[in-house]
């Protein structure tokens, strides 16, 4: 509840005013009651026209009242629940922004999007109640209650006796109701967990003929959710009818013993019936109010899974006064680095890795697959932070930088090309922000990627379908690159980036960068010989130790893996 009243509290005037709204509409909900009985008993019952005249024009001016009241109420809680909703993800979007891999791995994607959208949607619907019914219930409750024993004590008994029945259906409905509310929010995350699998590995799944296993294994979640969900509404469902039977039987009883009572001239009609209003009030007051409380638990759940969120700690902490500038621009120094992934600091990936690199220095790295190249890169920018030793540029360890000014640093490339949705031009700013035109077909060209932009019919402007899907895994990867040349780094990170080339416009890429990058340090994983056989210092990596650094010749001499990596791609010429 914490987590929700912190947002509304962030939009004050308007709670101020919503409150006021609720304050009076709950006044004109009472005073027609007791204005209705005011025209039976003294102007209809005494035939006075002038009272019941004078009556039904207040009563028309209050209804008038009431309505902007409520119109009000209506158009100040949409605005607070919006302002919630938008205070609430943009907190949660910043945070996920700051989350290390860790993070993200901890939370899944599919959950984090899950509590993104639907916890934050839910708690938002339950503000929304809170805001308007959570207000108006218990203060129309208990003023009704005021009128009820102010207009006749002896009736009153009536919806006293009714009332423990009312509260012990509402706490044993809430009981209930919070498991089956955190079992539908999980099962909800692994509908959109089987969900993004689906649609990111559909070309797979055709190609594997397993269309009907994927959808028999949707099926089971989706069936879970349904069945969590169907209990809970079926919960939530029986509320109501029970609530109206009890309240006919209470308005039986209050008619019948009303009747008797007008018969005998101690109560009159006028009062029976605003007495009926109020109890209609103050038992529809309670009832709503129950139903908000009902909602609280499967709202807490949802609030609570966004304030997990909120409250994660990312294991990469910024540092808020680091450095941000240095005299020299693109110098490495790895130093007896050791990295373990959290929680496995007794099998390191990355094992007492030491070496040096200076701008205009191309450096490889080439191992066999799992021996720990891309989590190496992956320090440099501080995705993961080292176990042990230290990783410095431009003499300043990495972890004393302030984290943008240490990434400004980095042009890096990942595995995956990862483009965004929106233009190819779009997709380059996100390199360099102010980017020229000239500057954009500049990086294109040195990517060579110029060729099949200019094909496109609106060229720069080519709109990106989600993920990139509408480009070639080559082409993607040359976007990519592209992205990272117009930054014009001090250090290019290529993270196996070149793997969905053909040799031909790999060779013409690595040579036309090799010019681009005569002042700047570049580190290059690879699966290819060919592709890092020219490099200044290649690195061989086997089970997270160096086996083997030196040049390609070097190595062939010296290093057996290596041999026997460029053996297997490489002709007897190439060899010697």
């Amino acid at each position: 509840m914490k987590t929700m009243w912190n947002y509304a509290m962030k939009q004050k005037k308007l709670l101020l005013l919503n409150f006021l709204c609720v304050f009076g509409f709950i006044l004109i909900e009472l005073g027609l009651p007791t204005l209705l009985a005011k025209m039976l008993d003294q102007g209809v019952a005494n035939n006075d026209m002038s009272v019941v005249k004078q009556v039904g024009w207040q009563m028309v001016l209050v209804t008038a009242v009431g309505i902007i009241l409520n119109i009000s109420l209506a158009v100040v809680g949409a605005k607070l629940n919006t302002g919630i909703i938008k205070y609430i993800r943009e907190d949660m979007m910043e945070n996920i922004q700051r989350f290390s891999h860790k993070e993200y791995e901890d939370f899944g994607m599919s959950s984090l999007i899950t509590r993104t959208t639907n916890d934050a949607f839910q708690v938002m619907n339950f503000m929304g109640m809170i805001l308007r019914m959570g207000f108006i219930t218990p203060i129309m409750f208990i003023a009704s209650l005021y009128m009820i024993v102010r207009t006749s004590p002896s009736l009153t008994i009536f919806v006293f006796i009714g009332l423990p029945f009312l509260i012990l259906g509402m706490l044993v409905i809430a009981k209930f109701s919070e498991p089956l509310s955190s079992r539908q929010q999980k099962n909800l995350d692994n509908i959109n967990l089987i969900l993004r699998e689906n649609l990111s590995g559909l070309r797979v799944i055709r190609a594997f003929v397993n269309e009907t296993f994927e959808e028999k294994r949707f099926d089971n979640v989706n069936n879970a959710y349904a069945t969590s969900s169907m209990k809970l509404f079926k919960l939530m469902a029986s509320a109501q009818p029970a609530f109206f039977f009890l309240f006919n039987i209470i308005m039986v009883l209050v008619i019948w013993f009303g009747s008797i009572q007008i018969n005998d001239g101690s109560l009159e009609v006028g009062n029976l019936i605003a007495f009926i209003e109020y109890i209609f009030h103050a038992l529809f007051s309670f009832m709503l109010f129950a139903s908000v409380f009902m909602m609280y638990p499967r709202a807490a759940i949802s609030a609570a899974r966004v304030q997990e969120v909120l409250d994660v700690e990312p294991a990469i902490q910024d540092n808020q006064s680091g450095i941000t500038e240095t005299k020299t621009q693109g110098v490495i120094e790895f130093d007896k680095v050791s990295f373990a992934y959290p929680g496995h600091s007794e099998s390191p990936v990355i094992r007492d890795v030491s070496f040096t690199a200076n701008p205009g220095e191309t450096i490889a790295f080439i191992g066999s697959t799992g021996s720990g190249k891309s989590t190496l890169i992956q320090l440099i920018p501080r995705f993961y932070d080292v176990s042990r030793g230290s990783i410095k540029i431009d003499g300043v360890d990495v972890r004393d930088y302030k984290l943008k000014s240490l990434r400004e640093k980095i042009g890096y490339i990942p595995q995956k090309a990862v483009l965004f949705s929106g233009t190819i031009a779009d997709n380059l700013r996100f390199g360099k922000q102010e980017a020229t035109e000239e500057e954009m077909k500049e990086a294109l060209d040195i990517a060579q990627a110029t060729e099949f932009v200019s094909q496109k019919p609106q060229g720069l402007l080519e709109p990106i379908t989600e993920g990139g899907s509408n480009f070639s895994g080559g082409q993607k990867q040359r976007l990519a690159i592209a992205r990272a040349i117009i930054r014009k780094p001090a250090i290019y990170v290529f993270d196996d980036s070149f793997s969905a080339l053909d040799y031909r416009t790999d060779a013409m890429l690595r040579q036309r960068l090799k010019k681009e990058t005569t002042e700047s340090t570049v580190l290059i994983v690879a699966q290819r010989v060919s592709t890092i056989m020219h490099a200044d210092k290649i690195i061989v990596l086997n089970e997270g130790d160096v086996v083997g650094m030196g040049t390609h010749k070097e190595l062939l001499k010296t290093c057996q893996i290596y041999y026997d990596i460029a053996s297997s791609q490489l002709t007897e010429e190439e060899l010697k």
